[in-house]
């Protein structure tokens, strides 16, 4: 499953959450708690022993999955270009995969009925990515890697590069999503750091490395 990453199928909690992503996907938000502990083959007391509501897991998931993405901002040491294509590799392979769209479709549709499962999709999976990347960008600004910009700008606009036309085309064309390609990241990523760049990156270029 992309949207998680590796669980240990041994730990009950894991296979909660795990299960529940799975039928979410399929069923969207509507899907029943029984559903959910058939799947992960527990009684549905001990799932509520884990999640006292279906909310409450639903925003573990958000929250698993965004926590994984979240790993890929780490590396201080690294350069700004690494950090952004490891960013954005990954949030390209959870956001356009087949599971990350479906997930994507269920959570439009279901938003409406379900108003408190778009909040807490909002504050837990994209605030939460934003504000992370918003950071980094921020410090590259102050370090004069990037141009000085508005950080909320700066931040939307990498999400949409990666993301944006892309999942609107594979959500409504009916094509499935390509496999994976680190060489797209890094064509993306180069012109946004080009279109951010500061006069000095501009004055004195930095020679381009390979996609780890």
């Amino acid at each position: 499953m992309v949207l998680l990453a590796d669980h240990d199928p041994s730990d009950c909690h894991s296979r909660l959450i795990q299960a529940a992503t799975e039928v979410f996907i399929e069923e969207g938000y509507r899907a029943s708690i029984e559903r959910v502990a058939v799947r992960a083959n527990v009684a549905r007391q001990t799932l509520y022993n884990h999640f006292p509501s279906k909310a409450d897991l639903f925003g573990e998931v958000i929250k698993q999955a965004t926590a994984a993405l979240l790993v890929t901002l780490d590396g201080k040491a690294e350069g700004l270009r690494e950090r952004l294509l490891r960013f954005g590799i990954a949030f390209r392979a959870k956001a356009l995969s087949s599971e990350g769209l479906g997930f994507y479709r269920a959570l439009v549709a279901e938003s409406k009925r379900f108003p408190e499962l778009a909040a807490t999709f909002y504050r837990t999976g994209p605030a939460q990515t934003a504000a992370r990347l918003r950071g980094v960008l921020q410090e590259a600004m102050d370090r004069g890697e990037l141009r000085p910009a508005d950080s909320e700008f700066a931040t939307t606009t990498l999400l949409s590069m990666l993301v944006g036309a892309e999942r609107s085309h594979f959500l409504l064309s009916g094509e499935s999503p390509p496999e994976p390609d680190p060489a797209r990241v890094a064509q993306l990523v180069d012109c946004y750091l080009r279109a951010f760049a500061s006069e000095i990156s501009h004055s004195n270029p930095a020679p381009q490395r390979s996609v780890p």
